[in-house]
């Protein structure tokens, strides 16, 4: 049996899969923590690496590293980092995105230049942020990487050459996935000057081998990509597919064989791992939604569950707009959460319950209507991510995004599509491997859920005017 192994650097921890190459079939697991905030020294991430892949290296032929998108890495000129990495969670540079629209000339010329609008999330923003409120740090820059990319150059060790792929590179604001190609211009126009940026591999190209060390020798190592890339490879999702993840982030996202320059900002054009195409819509507030309206009622995440089940669909009129930590779709950076309805008998906790999960839905559901607004045939969504285990999450889902809903297995897809990608580099053929996904649907529910979309898009609108 020959195997490899697949790698997800994600904000919360690394989790890492050892696979069959041929059938995809999982053999080995590891994870380790990695630490809180929206400000990290790279250094973190290897030692999580290192300790989530211990001793799961023997036998393993090849490997991949998929990691979250947009993270700032810089090093000088030796290759030391000048500072802890900025992720894609960190809004400081909200400001410097809308500095960088206008420099261009607007938001239409961004879609056209790239197939994104800049909001603090993308890394062309935290350049613009470190050169100008950390001069002497920037200064000392020779090359920007994301996280994925950094994790592979470890790999690999010094003197390699930084490698990027890109469906991670179509993420920076600085390459285009319109014609493959970096946008040096616009690089300079955010830094400064030019700096180094890793050469972007194709899809199922070898890019090197593990340098040995606390890492076994010899290991070949695939291109890599970002985590949403990672998913829909590890998934293996067919025309009309949206994938739903909710995790620490939430998005909704499908495979296309055309590119998309959504203007308004909410869809991001990125490229695929494959060779095609990943428009994505991203949300700040996911998951963690749940669990921070857990601990304001006291309870655990199975006790929110129960509560959110026995309120009626609506909330009794209660109304969440789950801005927690800022929003990224819709742009508002400096958002805080508001819960709108307030009424003496609507106040109780199972309508607080089902507000939070109706809340966080209703914005990725957005998502998947700005999906079909650029021309994404949905024809079902595929719900993964840790709360997509959420017995409210499954059945409040259902009914919100107006087409079949179906639970892929339990499985780590991240790591398992970064897997796939390190066995296709094995194979040298010119499409990955056909690993098998099995998936559950969802009853169908009694209720319509368009009223609960449009109260949450009344509030939205009287909060926020959007």
């Amino acid at each position: 049996m020959t195997l490899v192994a697949g790698i997800d650097s994600s904000t919360q921890s690394c989790k890492v899969v050892v696979c069959d190459a041929e059938t995809g079939g999982v053999v080995a697991e590891g994870r380790a923590p990695h630490p809180d905030g929206t400000e990290v020294p790279p250094s973190a991430w290897w030692d999580a690496l290192l300790a989530a892949t211990g001793r799961l290296w023997d036998g393993v032929a090849a490997v991949s590293v998929a990691g979250q998108q947009h993270g700032m890495v810089v090093v000088d000129a030796d290759g030391r980092v000048v500072r802890d990495a900025l992720l894609w969670n960190d809004t400081r540079s909200a400001g410097a995105a809308e500095q960088l629209i206008a420099e261009l000339g607007g938001p239409d010329r961004w879609a056209e230049s790239v197939g994104l609008v800049p909001v603090a999330s993308f890394t062309v923003t935290k350049l613009r942020w470190l050169a100008e409120h950390e001069p002497e740090a920037a200064a000392r820059v020779e090359q920007v990487m994301l996280p994925h990319d950094w994790l592979s150059w470890r790999l690999m060790g010094q003197p390699a050459e930084p490698v990027t792929d890109r469906g991670d590179a179509s993420g920076t604001g600085y390459w285009s996935p319109l014609t493959g190609e970096y946008r040096p211009d616009l690089l300079e126009m955010a830094f400064g000057r030019q700096i180094g940026v890793p050469r972007v591999a194709r899809p199922n190209e070898p890019v090197g081998a593990t340098a040995g060390g606390a890492v076994p020798s010899g290991i070949t190592v695939a291109p890599g990509t970002g985590d949403n890339m990672g998913a829909a490879l590890g998934l293996g999702g067919e025309a009309g597919d949206v994938v739903v993840s909710i995790g620490t982030s939430g998005t909704a996202f499908a495979v296309s064989d055309t590119p998309t320059a959504d203007a308004s900002g909410v869809v991001a054009g990125f490229a695929d791992a494959t060779g095609r195409f990943l428009p994505l819509v991203a949300t700040l507030n996911a998951a963690r939604v749940l669990t921070a309206t857990a601990d304001l009622l006291g309870i655990d995440l199975h006790r929110l569950d129960d509560l959110a089940l026995s309120a009626a669909p609506g909330a009794g009129g209660l109304v969440l707009l789950p801005y927690l930590d800022g929003e990224r779709s819709p742009n508002l950076p400096t958002a805080t959460g508001t819960l709108t309805g307030l009424t003496r008998a609507a106040m109780n906790p199972a309508n607080v319950a089902r507000a939070a999960v109706e809340g966080m839905l209703c914005g990725l559901a957005d998502g998947v209507d700005a999906l079909r607004a650029q021309g994404v045939d949905v024809r079902r969504v595929l719900l993964v991510g840790g709360a997509a285990a959420s017995k409210a999450v499954r059945a409040v889902a259902a009914g919100l995004f107006g087409v079949p809903v179906v639970v892929p297995a339990p499985g780590e897809y991240v790591a398992r599509g970064a897997a796939r990608q390190a066995a296709w580099v094995l194979s040298g053929a010119a499409e990955p491997p056909g690993w098998k996904v099995a998936a559950d649907p969802l009853p169908r529910p009694d209720t319509d859920g368009r009223p609960v979309r449009e109260a949450y898009a009344a509030a939205r609108a009287s909060v926020h005017g959007i």
